[in-house]
């Protein structure tokens, strides 16, 4: 048997961390497994489907590295077929038109709850004779497709996740509705559950790997595989991926879309890393850093865990600066260059000698790209503004002294280079009997306007390379002497 995998998103939405995880657990079966990796976009719920967010996860997944073999398919584009389909188990009297009114079926459940009952169907219609069915329509009702379940049956499954699974059928609602209401003869919509079936049928799915929050859809699918006269595929359910607090992560929590995450600055190679961590238990001996396809080679999806993974920001971020940390200067500016141009700044990109020694300057410090503005934003911009701490510095006794003696012996000291400015601090030292620590702590605050940063030594040869040292040595001056 050749392996099938399938991830269907709904593009409702971005592509969310939940279903990306999802995809990661699918195409990591798939490649250990040698199988296919199909992509599904479910997207018949039009009021809310748009363009725009298929899109986004058509990208997303790209970014992620999780290509897949076939599709993508469109279900709007396949609705014969799903129509056939609810035919073929009407003609079999497997399914039925139903012609409750939403006032009877709101009534129904009203009368269910004061008797303490969960809400479900209760079957009204499924032995309606043809003189009912007629007269409901000549009310002019419309009437929706329910597909039947045996109350008395249990069905039950193997979860590769979870082990034995069983449900009974009267705690699945009733009779399902597959199909949305329609006049005459004619056939509505069909619905997820059934629709969701026809195309696994159809796409031969072997094996179908998504969140445990899709359990409860399971038994009624199982049914419908069996009423469709199909192999029912192997069923696993992931745990899903929690808050802090213990609840499923969700917007409320904040960043959820992959295409926040992007643009937060994580790397896609440690931003998917830490997903297969998200429920997934690597083998013994086996590093937590890993690349897509040495994870693959060790997925057994045995080792997937049945209780929820919490969501670690600071796992996730130590992950990141790891990938970022082994990235050469070069490959580093490429990604770093859309951060600073978001934020507004300017500069020669094309300087990438400057460049390239900035993000050596900056790049053991970052823990996601997005960092580097705050980082680096002293070196782009003309004028600065002194923190509280800097201004605080420059007043002190004797900055100003140490200030305007380093700006004093620049010209002797060219050209400026980590040597000849190590030759010119300690001549400043001497010659002006100052502390090493109050030149080092006056020249930070005056040339980067904050008391911690990138180192001091590396700053300043940037800022002469752009020969803004010595202007900003006279405007921290200015400074200081505003006491």
């Amino acid at each position: 048997m050749t392996v099938r995998v399938r991830l269907a998103p709904s593009p409702t939405g971005n592509l969310h961390i939940g279903t990306a995880r999802t995809a990661v657990f699918n195409w990591l079966f798939a490649r250990h497994q040698g199988g296919t990796f199909v992509l599904r976009v479910e997207d018949t719920d039009q009021e809310r489907s748009r363009p725009e967010y298929t899109q986004n996860i058509l990208d997303g997944l790209t970014w992620l590295g999780l290509t897949w073999d076939e599709g993508p398919f469109y279900q709007t584009k396949r609705m014969d077929l799903y129509q056939q389909k609810v035919q073929m188990l009407l003609d079999k009297g497997l399914a039925y038109r139903a012609y409750d009114t939403p006032e009877e079926l709101d009534a129904m459940r009203e009368a269910q709850k004061a008797r303490g009952e969960a809400p479900r169907y209760d079957n009204r219609h499924r032995s309606l004779t043809p003189e009912q069915r007629a007269a409901y329509e000549a009310e002019g009702r419309s009437s929706v497709i329910r597909f039947i379940i045996d109350s008395d049956r249990e069905v039950a499954w193997n979860d590769l996740v979870r082990g034995h699974v069983s449900w009974k059928g009267r705690d699945l609602g009733g009779d399902m509705v597959i199909a949305r209401a329609a006049a005459g003869d004619a056939i509505g919509q069909p619905l997820y559950n059934f629709v969701v079936v026809v195309d696994d049928i159809d796409m031969a799915i072997t094996h179908i790997i998504r969140g445990e929050d899709h359990i409860g859809n399971t038994p009624k699918q199982i049914l419908l595989y069996e009423a469709l006269g199909a192999t029912i595929p192997e069923f696993g359910h992931t745990p899903l991926i929690l808050n802090q607090a213990g609840a499923k992560l969700s917007k409320r929590d904040g960043v959820t879309s992959i295409s926040d995450f992007q643009r937060m600055g994580y790397l896609p190679a440690a931003f998917v890393n830490y997903m297969t961590l998200l429920g997934w238990s690597p083998p013994e001996g086996m590093s937590e850093i890993f690349t897509l396809d040495e994870a693959a080679q060790r997925f057994e999806i045995e080792r997937v865990n049945k209780a929820g993974a919490k969501f670690d920001w600071d796992k996730l971020n130590w992950l990141n600066s790891q990938y970022l940390h082994e990235l050469p200067a070069a490959t580093l500016v490429d990604l770093l260059i859309p951060h600073w141009q978001a934020a507004g700044f300017v500069a020669d990109w094309n300087d990438r000698p400057w460049l390239e020694q900035l993000a050596a300057l900056i790049g053991p410090s970052l823990t996601r790209l997005d960092e580097a503005v705050a980082m680096s934003e002293y070196l782009f911009n003309p004028t600065i503004d002194w923190t509280d701490e800097a201004s605080a510095q420059l007043r002190q006794e004797g900055a100003d002294v140490a200030v305007e003696a380093v700006a004093a012996a620049i010209a002797e000291y060219q050209p400026l280079t980590e040597a000849t400015v190590q030759d010119l601090l300690k001549q400043v030292v001497k010659a002006q009997n100052l502390k090493k620590g109050l030149v080092m702590r006056s020249l930070r605050a005056a040339l980067t306007g904050a008391m911690h940063g990138p180192d001091l030594v590396q700053s300043w040869l940037l800022l002469h390379q752009h020969g803004q040292d010595e202007a900003r040595l006279q405007q921290a001056l200015v400074v200081a002497r505003s006491k």
